[in-house]
């Protein structure tokens, strides 16, 4: 694989709406998504009210592109204010230092995650639990929920184990979950070509996939 890995940290400027104001992933929504800008005294005031908002209404939100919305606040706030402290003293209405902490990092995950996140294929709530590992660890917890259908409280269980010092593989071994499953399904023309290949090469179609893939994503850096 290429020598330079993915990023695993926002890249885009804090409380731009990337995500929210991509039609094609928030709909007829996005042009009304708005940009948190931390340098600007009246925007930081509207990522102030939008978090005082956000911490009243997220119990059992089902409304991602919400979410986001005030993930990006929080995060818009935090850099504005300086701090965590700072933010949730701004903000006021018993919006705690725990919920800034928890919502501006899930506005700090890669835009990948966040797509998903955005489609409904990751909980927000279980988002909140993929920002608390970081590096690549975040893809790889984030794309076991995708292909094992974790629920939030399993996510939230296998971040604590791997913040305790607990590798992934483990914390995942223990409960059964295999990294880097994934199953797919082929067009019959594919499938039988994919396997005359393995054959011919004295391989097998994982080893022929798996290289098809490091050479596209080598391609693409």
């Amino acid at each position: 694989m290429s020598d330079n890995p993915p990023p695993t940290d926002r890249e885009s400027p804090v409380g731009q709406p990337v995500i929210r104001g991509n039609p094609e992933l928030a709909g007829e929504r996005a042009p009304q998504a708005v940009q948190f800008d931390p340098s600007d005294p009246s925007s930081l005031s509207a990522a102030a009210e939008t978090v005082r908002a956000f911490a009243d209404n997220t119990a059992g939100a089902e409304d991602n592109i919400y979410m986001l919305r005030g993930a990006a606040a929080c995060a818009a706030l935090v850099r504005g204010e300086g701090s965590y402290k700072s933010a949730a003293e701004r903000a006021g209405g018993g919006v705690t230092v725990s919920f800034i902490r928890k919502w501006a990092r899930v506005h700090d995950l890669p835009r990948p995650v966040r797509k998903y996140v955005a489609t409904g294929r990751i909980a927000p709530t279980a988002a909140k639990h993929i920002a608390r590992v970081h590096g690549e660890t975040r893809y790889q917890l984030a794309w076991t929920v995708l292909d094992h259908d974790l629920t939030v409280r399993e996510v939230r269980a296998i971040a604590s184990d791997v913040n305790d010092g607990q590798s992934l593989d483990s914390a995942l071994e223990k409960r059964g979950i295999e990294l880097g499953r994934l199953t797919l399904s082929l067009p019959p023309e594919t499938y039988l070509e994919l396997r005359r290949v393995a054959a011919i090469n004295d391989t097998d179609p994982e080893t022929i996939v798996t290289d098809a893939l490091e050479r596209i994503t080598d391609q693409r850096r």
